[in-house]
């Protein structure tokens, strides 16, 4: 007997019991999308020639000119104080998105849409959000889930044509309900049901589904015309055990009977349309099901499949956005704000803050860029998707917190001046939403990967699901190899495989040796917990926090390489350096805490010779403040999606800094002389360019001040007004959310603007 079927008939019945069994909707969710160079750095053996492969993020001509045309005048309507005070965009916003079919980013231009690349429509949403979130999400939800890609990858025919042109345009506006009360995280468990019937609908008999539904938290419902819905299709004629059919997704105009669009919710009071759907005994006929009957029953596929590329776009764009804002604000507030006689910005305390942000925004960018360039090469990466979703909005939460840090008194003064105080307060909700991050980093990046990522989990689940003991017994073998070569790269070093780029090669070996050690380890947390490391969420989810940290490592390699930018060169090792030291701490806590005896013995194995793993020192977090500071082309390269809004204290920001730099080193003799005389104009005189120096100060003072209001009321007074500052100028009165024509007026949800 070979030796493969002896190894196979041995470890059979133990690997039965160890490998944890796989229920529809996980198997669903394992197979989603296809597996990218996470793979290589899970098998530990990064490839830098496979890496160099992946070309550039390239837009081509129509989608760059939407960008320098249509987004930007976009941005420029947009005041994010004013719409976060209407709670709504303005009407001309909303007839702007129609008119210029920012809800058709993804429809292909033969359905009427823009037909764009994952990497522009990246784009798109991280403009925009720079300047308004609100403004960004509403564009999102119909370029995703909500329900344009489901209809383009699983629509019917007649679905697509009379969908996709509505869509593309704006007569029809979605949204998608998949969250129920008590059904949030685990959402493959909804409660919704609609049972198989055949009634008369328009005239004939139909057969379809009479669905129950509560769905919440669903952004757009308050103005939708059509929704997306989720549910769990039964058959009650079919003999006990076979009668659920599985989740099925619809379609179904607004309005319609049973159905009931409720009050709006306001996740963390931001402006973006968003509300609960609830519906008793609604009839869907089987044209509505997306695909048809043929469809009933592949909802959950349907959605891991959407999502294994949603993930990696706009949730991932919005974090982006919020780093690029707060480092632009952070450096540009830290020259202009003086205390102590010196710009803030010259503090080590601040200035390492800017410096570490700047360093995990290289990181986190480079891996956006990285995934957008894979996805519009055809690849679906589901786990590096989770790892984008996961570590990027984490990224920007933490960047608006050192921005708000830094500002002081400045950010917690709300009001139109305010720099960071809206992004501050709506962090919370990229970090809860399309998979709380909690749940994707504990379950979802290491599960997935796990499976998907390694080079013989799966086929060994599978031959063991087969009962194929040679096929178990190929793959053991073939793992056992896998685990013996990666021991020995833990031990003695790994070396490169292909040729990273010249400047970046130590940092590349640095990559390399820590995957290898990656790899090991997930194999020992494997073989020796087996199905438990399931349940052991603590562990689970540092073994995916390795994975993220060395996936943000390589991107920036790719990223340095595709650039060709040697100014880049100090924050691609700064981003390599951090991404690789906290992998490192990451691994040292988890063999401390595995509960298994020797663990102490095993990390110490594995883990020598990692002393090169050193953190950045803080003279080198200071050079990067200081590069910062001098060569606005950093910040430029840093955040290239910054935008221009119509009016508040980011466009008084841009403004001041656009003045400063034409004055140069001038500003801080002027500065010098304005605390002595505490007079612009007196200042203004002893430079040797008054008007242009005067200009500046002015729009320094803007930027330092913060808004004011009226105080209460005083005896015998009338009730005092906290709605505006009391500079600003007063708001009209609230429009509709939209025009009449897409939803009948007595349905319309009308935010009200209080008057100034």
């Amino acid at each position: 007997m070979p030796l493969a079927s002896l190894i196979g008939r041995w470890a059979m019945q133990p690997f039965s019991k160890a490998l944890p069994p796989l229920g529809d909707t996980e198997r669903a969710a394992l197979e989603a999308g296809t597996v990218g160079f996470e793979g290589r750095l899970f098998a530990g053996h990064p490839d830098f020639d496979a890496l160099a492969a992946m070309g550039p993020n390239r837009l081509n001509e129509r989608e760059q000119a939407f960008l320098d045309n249509e987004v930007r005048a976009l941005c420029r309507m947009l005041d994010d104080h004013a719409i976060d005070q209407a709670r709504d965009l303005p009407p001309e916003v909303w007839r702007y998105l129609r008119e210029k079919r920012f809800f058709g980013m993804i429809i292909p231009e033969e359905f009427g849409g823009l037909g764009f690349g994952h990497h522009a429509h990246a784009t798109v949403v991280a403009r925009i959000a720079t300047v308004n979130v609100a403004t960004a999400v509403t564009v999102m939800v119909p370029n995703s889930l909500g329900p344009a890609e489901l209809l383009l990858r699983y629509g019917s025919n007649a679905q697509k044509a009379h969908y996709l042109p509505r869509l593309a345009d704006g007569r029809e506006l979605p949204c998608f309900g998949l969250t129920s009360p008590y059904a949030g995280s685990d959402a493959a468990s909804i409660p919704d049901r609609g049972v198989l019937v055949e009634r008369e609908f328009e005239g004939r008999m139909t057969r379809g589904f009479l669905v129950d539904f509560d769905k919440r938290y669903i952004t757009l419902a308050p103005v939708a015309t059509v929704v997306g819905l989720a549910f769990h299709a039964v058959d009650e004629s079919r003999p006990e055990g076979e009668r659920e059919l599985g989740i099925t997704c619809a379609l179904i105009p607004v309005p319609q009977a049973g159905m009931e669009i409720g009050r709006r919710h306001r996740p963390m009071d931001s402006a973006f349309m968003n509300g609960p759907i609830h519906g008793r005994q609604v009839f869907v006929p089987m044209d509505w099901i997306i695909g048809g009957e043929q469809q009933v029953g592949q909802g959950w596929r349907m959605l891991m499949e959407c999502l294994a590329a949603g993930r990696a776009i706009s949730l991932p764009a919005l974090g982006s956005a919020m780093q690029q804002t707060a480092l632009y604000v952070a450096n540009g507030y830290g020259q202009i704000r003086e205390q102590f006689g010196m710009p803030v910005g010259r503090f080590h305390a601040v200035a390492g803050l800017v410096a570490q942000m700047s360093a995990e925004l290289y990181a986190s960018d480079a891996a956006r860029r990285f995934t957008a360039a894979a996805l519009d090469e055809g690849e679906r990466p589901s786990v590096a998707s989770a790892i984008l979703k996961v570590q990027l909005t984490e990224a920007g939460r933490r960047a608006v917190n050192h921005g708000m840090d830094i500002l002081g008194g400045k950010g917690i003064i709300s009001g139109p001046s305010n720099l960071l105080g809206v992004a501050y307060r709506q962090a919370p909700i990229a970090i809860t939403v399309e998979g709380a991050n909690i749940l994707t980093r504990a379950l979802i990046v290491f599960g997935q990967g796990a499976v998907r990522c390694h080079p013989h989990v799966l086929d060994e689940m599978a031959a063991v699901q087969a009962k194929d003991e040679t096929a178990l017994g190929e793959a053991l073998m073939a793992h056992g190899r896998h685990v013996a070569l990666n021991l020995w790269r833990s031990l003695f070093g790994a070396p490169l495989v292909g040729s990273p780029p010249e400047d970046l090669a130590h940092e590349a070996r640095l990559i390399a040796r820590m995957s290898a050690k990656y790899a090991l380890t997930a194999d020992l947390a494997m073989g020796l917990l087996g199905g438990k490391l399931k349940r052991m969420e603590l562990l689970s989810a540092r073994l995916g926090d390795v994975l993220a940290h060395l996936y943000l490592a390589i991107a920036c390699v790719w990223r340095y390489g595709v650039e060709q930018a040697p100014e880049m060169l100090p924050f691609a090792r700064a981003a390599i350096r951090l991404q690789i030291d906290e992998a490192g701490s990451i691994l040292r806590d988890l063999y401390a805490n595995l509960p298994t005896r020797g663990r102490r013995l095993i990390g110490a194995m594995v883990l020598r010779r990692t002393a090169h793993l050193a953190p950045l020192r803080d003279v080198q977090l200071l050079e990067l403040a200081e590069l910062l500071r001098k060569d606005p082309r950093i910040v430029k390269r840093l955040a290239p999606d910054l935008s221009e809004p119509a009016a508040g204290g980011l466009r008084d920001l841009m403004q001041a800094m656009e003045l400063g730099a034409k004055l140069g080193d001038g500003t801080a003799a002027l500065n010098k002389v304005l605390r002595r005389t505490n007079s612009l104009e007196e200042a203004a005189r002893s430079s040797t360019d008054p008007e242009l120096a005067l200009a500046y100060l002015k729009a320094a003072d803007k930027v330092i001040q913060v808004d004011d209001f009226e105080g209460p009321p005083r005896d015998g007074e009338g009730s005092a007004d906290f709605s505006e500052p009391a500079a600003a100028v007063a708001l009209p009165p609230a429009p509709p959310v939209r025009p009449p024509s897409v939803r009948p007026p007595e349905r319309t949800i009308r935010p009200r603007v209080p008057a100034a």
